[in-house]
């Protein structure tokens, strides 16, 4: 058994040796209303507990999607840092936010069993002090069509499952009009500004765009 602990900012232990039915039984114990996200993987346990800045870049990647679906008129079904685990392939995995959009009218319960059910079609991964690439091979193993990944060096990075791999993507699969830069010069508004300013310039961009897409397709 294996313990490590990441810098303050944010706090991470890893555990080797853990059992699917003790990883199960953690969650039980722990319940839903908690800052920590736990990764499965074949007897690996990870428990992170995300910073501060972690948790306000990951509310404000939401609050975009969220006006992206609604000017776009997408429907979504928001699942948050909901538990993604299959006992099949002895993994789990919280993602910072996950969503349905493609697929939000297969979702039929808030109970999700990936055993059954479709993976979400979006995942936000936010990289502040610690690295995500074990989760993205968890992401594989679920099969989930597009993750978002922030770092504060890179930036925002889009990723689409292709043939079995990520792979970079410049736009959003789920968003085509949307860009890996148009997104972080929102994300870059926020040092500035307030969060319901920078959803308003996000609605503000997309009708200004649709107009334009009328105003080609009227000639």
């Amino acid at each position: 058994m294996i313990a490590t602990l990441n810098p303050p900012q944010t706090q991470r232990v890893t555990l080797d040796g853990i059992s699917w039915h003790t990883y199960r039984a953690m969650l039980q114990d722990m319940g839903n209303h908690r800052a920590t996200r736990l990764l499965y993987d074949q007897g690996y346990l990870e428990i992170t507990m995300p910073s501060e800045l972690h948790e306000i870049i990951n509310r404000l990647i939401d609050r975009i999607i969220t006006a992206l679906t609604e000017e776009l008129g997408l429907k979504i079904k928001a699942y948050g840092s909901t538990t993604l685990d299959r006992e099949d392939l002895a993994k789990g995995v919280e993602p910072d936010s996950c969503y349905y959009i493609q697929n939000a009218d297969q979702i039929q319960t808030r109970r999700l069993n990936l055993e059954t059910d479709p993976p979400p079609d979006l995942a936000i991964e936010v990289d502040i002090t610690s690295s995500s690439q074990r989760r993205f091979i968890l992401y594989q193993s679920l099969q989930i069509p597009e993750v978002w990944r922030y770092t504060e060096k890179q930036g925002i990075i889009f990723y689409q499952l292709r043939a079995g791999e990520y792979c970079e993507c410049r736009y959003s699969p789920t968003f085509p009009m949307v860009s890996s830069v148009k997104l972080l010069e929102f994300l870059a508004l926020a040092e500035t500004e307030d969060d319901n300013t920078v959803t308003r310039a996000v609605r503000g961009w997309i009708r200004a765009e649709e107009e334009e897409v009328d105003k080609e397709t009227s000639f």
